[in-house]
């Protein structure tokens, strides 16, 4: 949706981490929505093993991340600056998904809207991996 110029833009690796990381609540949540051999009484039940899955997806794939990256100088000098950093994008991300979703496919709007009612609920618990950022 954005203008190519605008898409050009030299950008912290950091949205792109957001970006991944949001694809895997879409990974998960599309599956249930599609409902692939889920039955609509039982999507409730399933909504916290989608949160599990989210955060070990998550978890695994920024470990990597931060142990390839190092101290690579687009990484924040404290952890709790990475965490304001990519918790930043990760909002960022999930309106644009929002928005996205309202002008193209209203039926999907519970994708971001739950994605950004989980980031404000973990807000005060989400942490950077071991190792992530520099002292």
């Amino acid at each position: 949706m954005r203008p190519l110029t605008e898409r050009r833009l030299k950008r912290s690796p950091f949205r792109d981490l957001a970006g991944m990381l949001r694809s895997f609540d879409y990974a998960i949540s599309s599956a249930l929505k599609d409902r692939l051999s889920v039955r609509p009484q039982d999507e409730p039940r399933l909504f916290p093993w989608r949160k599990a899955w989210i955060a070990s997806a998550s978890t695994a794939f920024l470990n990597g991340y931060v142990e390839t990256a190092g101290q690579a100088p687009f990484v924040p000098n404290s952890d709790s600056s990475a965490t304001t950093l990519l918790y930043s994008f990760l909002l960022e991300k999930a309106f644009y998904e929002l928005n996205y979703e309202l002008n193209n496919r209203p039926g999907w709007v519970d994708i971001p809207i739950r994605g950004i009612l989980d980031l404000i609920e973990d807000a005060s618990e989400m942490e950077t991996p071991a190792g992530g950022g520099r002292q």
